[in-house]
């Protein structure tokens, strides 16, 4: 991706930014002259998304669960002291399996509310007083589940819809202090786990394809350019917004064929 935006100087953390969306959305801020930071479960993904992130300014990486405040505070607090207040943060820690509501055990609701929406209030709140101010930037990584109801995804609608919630209610919040906090709606993304999940064989890609109005699906690239324009000068009047990167497929009621169920 050509970097549109010059984020030299400025300090990015990707909070589950090592494989799929997210690590395209640290590939695009690197690209742009960031110093990046990401972090997630896996050491082993942590150690191949800093080798692969580390140009001109070197990549930090950390290992944690958003699920644990103390962990993802600990790693946030270690970026802050190795590379300044965070500029942009990014949180896009996410969990899904297609499943009817009468088939999810409570264990499995509940994973999924802990990493999106309990994930998602950590990140944000161990980072607040790290954020620079003012001019901090934070954007949540949301879903069009956030906003179309859809059979098989009552757990993640649920999540999501909460992750919005999130988002509006601490622009609101941190808006006085120089802070800002948006969400971006990924449409369906070529490659990723979450396709590969939710539209498992080439007829069912094929099919979510022609439903978008764009007729195409996108890429991490895509969702990377909406995180680069809110994180911003050019967004700095910008908080609050949800910004769908998905063709127009929530206009067309984000149809998706479960072929795996």
């Amino acid at each position: 991706m050509n970097a549109t935006f010059d984020y030299t100087g400025r300090n990015i953390f990707v909070a589950g930014g090592t494989s799929g969306i997210n690590l395209g959305i640290a590939k695009a801020f690197a690209a742009a002259g960031g110093r990046i930071g990401v972090g997630s479960r896996s050491q082993a993904k942590v150690d191949a998304a800093v080798a692969e992130l580390s140009g001109a300014e070197p990549a930090l990486g950390y290992v944690f669960d958003v699920r644990d405040h103390t962990a993802v505070a600990t790693a946030l607090a270690a970026f802050t002291e190795a590379a300044g207040p965070i500029d942009v943060l990014v949180s896009g820690a996410a969990g899904n399996f297609p499943a009817l509501a009468k088939d999810i055990s409570p264990n499995g609701f509940k994973a999924v509310i802990d990493i999106d929406l309990l994930g998602t209030f950590h990140v944000m709140k161990a980072a607040y007083p790290l954020l620079r101010r003012p001019g901090g930037s934070v954007i949540n990584i949301s879903a069009p589940q956030a906003q179309v109801a859809m059979s098989h995804q009552v757990h993640v609608c649920a999540a999501k819809a909460g992750v919005d919630m999130l988002t509006r209610c601490l622009a609101i919040e941190w808006g006085p202090e120089g802070l800002r906090v948006n969400g971006v709606i990924p449409g369906p993304i070529a490659g990723t786990e979450g396709m590969a999940r939710l539209a498992p064989t080439p007829e069912a890609r094929d099919r979510t394809a022609a439903s978008v109005p764009l007729r195409r699906m996108g890429n991490p690239d895509d969702v990377a350019a909406a995180c680069l324009f809110l994180g911003s000068d050019a967004a700095r009047y910008v908080s609050g917004a949800i910004l769908p990167a998905d063709g127009g497929w929530i206009l067309n009621g984000a149809p998706m064929s479960l072929d795996a169920v």
